[in-house]
């Protein structure tokens, strides 16, 4: 077996900006040195509690206020906004400091306000069906970069609170495990988003699946599986050569184990090659012992694979079919199609 993805290349994360949300606590004191010790407090919670830029922080002295808004600059420069769905779907396109692109989905439901992070500038999965994959890797994001994208989706969520963040954006995050976990915990602890309302989601670095099963936080996993036999996972997800299905499903029930959280399974449907009956037995194979829920996604084409979504009435068979063989299994909602919502499409034509 081939040796471990590396959580960490050299040249991989941009240079360190004094943008807004790459301080720690430590840092931000040590910006305001000289000021009350409860300033520092202020500030944090003015940033993450009440989602505020520093110049709208009247709570403040006019003079801090002043001095930090300059210093504390946004990593995030919209380069353009899209919405569907009624509004209910939005799409960023967004310029870092080193002129790298990413994206981010803020998505709205009668019973939710879910946004869709990246954790990459680009991903160096190479799934044949995706965008980003198709565009190839950038670099790491900070996690600054990633808390932000939250900060702007709950500010823009608004007078809705942002309930759901799901790390389904742009990158593969398990392969930037250390900048993910830190932005985990700050939405957690800072901005006040539940672990069981954070969702990570993984092509299947199996490494990185073990570590998230000793984490303290019970967050949610998804698995990007799409295909339940080496051979046409090979082909989907090349990252399957690394760590094939046996291994993975180790993890899998590893992770289920130690979290007590169910697994679910992401299965874009693709026409001909994965909707098949075949296929479901197959996936179903894999999912029931893990006690798994599978989300079946009609694929969102995109100009670098030249196929198309399974039909709906495809879709309706293949879940049919899985809940026949005794697998929980739901069709999600395709989203935003006319804006480029599949990952990585906006910043492709942009």
């Amino acid at each position: 077996m081939m040796p471990a993805l590396p959580l960490r290349r050299a040249g991989d994360v941009a240079p360190a900006v004094a943008s807004t949300y790459d301080l720690d606590r430590d840092a931000l004191a040590a910006l305001i040195e000289g000021e009350p010790p409860y300033r520092a407090r202020q500030v944090w919670d003015g940033l993450y509690r009440r989602l505020r830029r520093p110049v709208e922080m009247t709570d403040l002295p006019r003079a801090l206020r002043d001095r930090l808004e300059p210093t504390l600059r946004p990593a995030l420069h919209e380069l353009a906004w899209r919405h569907a769905d009624g509004g209910d779907t939005v799409k960023w396109l967004f310029a870092l400091a080193d002129g790298r692109r990413i994206e981010t989905v803020l998505m709205a439901y009668p019973d939710r306000v879910t946004a869709c992070v990246s954790t990459q500038a680009g991903c160096a999965m190479a799934c044949a069906f995706c965008a980003t994959g198709q565009g190839g890797f950038g670099r790491h994001l900070r996690i600054g970069e990633i808390v932000e994208q939250v900060v702007v989706a709950a500010r823009a969520a608004a007078p809705r609170r942002l309930s759901n963040v799901v790390f389904m954006g742009m990158g593969e995050p398990l392969a930037n495990y250390e900048r993910v976990w830190g932005a985990i915990e700050r939405i957690h602890a800072d901005i006040g988003i539940s672990a069981r309302h954070l969702t990570v989601s993984t092509v299947g670095i199996a490494p990185g699946i073990r570590r998230l099963a000793t984490e303290t936080l019970p967050v949610n996993l998804a698995l990007s599986l799409h295909a339940a036999n080496d051979e046409l996972r090979d082909r989907l997800v090349p990252v399957n050569r690394r760590y094939p299905l046996a291994v993975l499903a180790d993890a899998c029930a590893e992770y289920v184990a130690a979290s007590g959280r169910r697994l679910s399974i992401e299965w874009a449907l693709i026409d001909g090659t994965n909707d098949t009956e075949r296929d479901m037995v197959e996936l179903a194979a894999f999912a029931r012992p893990l006690g798994a829920h599978v989300n079946l996604i009609p694929l969102n084409p995109t100009p670098g694979y030249p196929v198309r979504g399974t039909p709906r009435t495809g879709v309706v068979r293949a879940r049919d079919t899985l809940v026949a063989l005794g697998v929980n299994a739901t069709v999600r909602v395709t989203r935003g199609v006319e804006i480029d919502a599949a990952c990585g499409q906006l910043a492709a034509t942009a």
